[in-house]
């Protein structure tokens, strides 16, 4: 089974990566340092990643993307529902994972460089 929705709780120097399948099976949990992040997803075949928005969101998208990947950034607001236990960042990989998957979800819309320097 491959990764179809990745969600990743993003961080100062360590990243928790949520994988799950088409299905909702849990195929991927893993606590990645920034400098292998790139190399973890360029290994995985082309999927959702869904990212919560913060100040490195946009340019995270533009890496995932050049990457081959599909990305998706979720304010906040939108991820703590889908919490199901006590803050941490494996539950909160999970938590976005989660949201990603619902139909009626709401995206930030992404940023090219060029519009965060405006």
């Amino acid at each position: 089974m491959e990764v179809t929705f990745l969600g990743i709780d993003l961080a100062k120097s360590i990243f928790q990566l949520h994988g799950e399948s088409a299905d909702g099976q849990v195929i991927l949990q893993r606590r990645v340092r920034r400098d292998r992040l790139m190399v973890e997803i360029e290994a995985l075949p082309p999927c959702t990643i869904a990212i919560e928005a913060c100040t490195g969101s946009f340019y995270w998208q533009r890496r995932f993307e050049a990457a081959g990947h599909r990305v998706r950034i979720i304010a906040p607001q939108y991820v703590k529902p889908f919490a199901q236990h006590q803050k941490n960042d494996r539950n909160d990989a999970a938590a976005i994972c989660r949201a990603v998957r619902q139909p009626d979800m709401r995206f930030v819309p992404g940023k090219t460089l060029e519009q965060q320097d405006i």
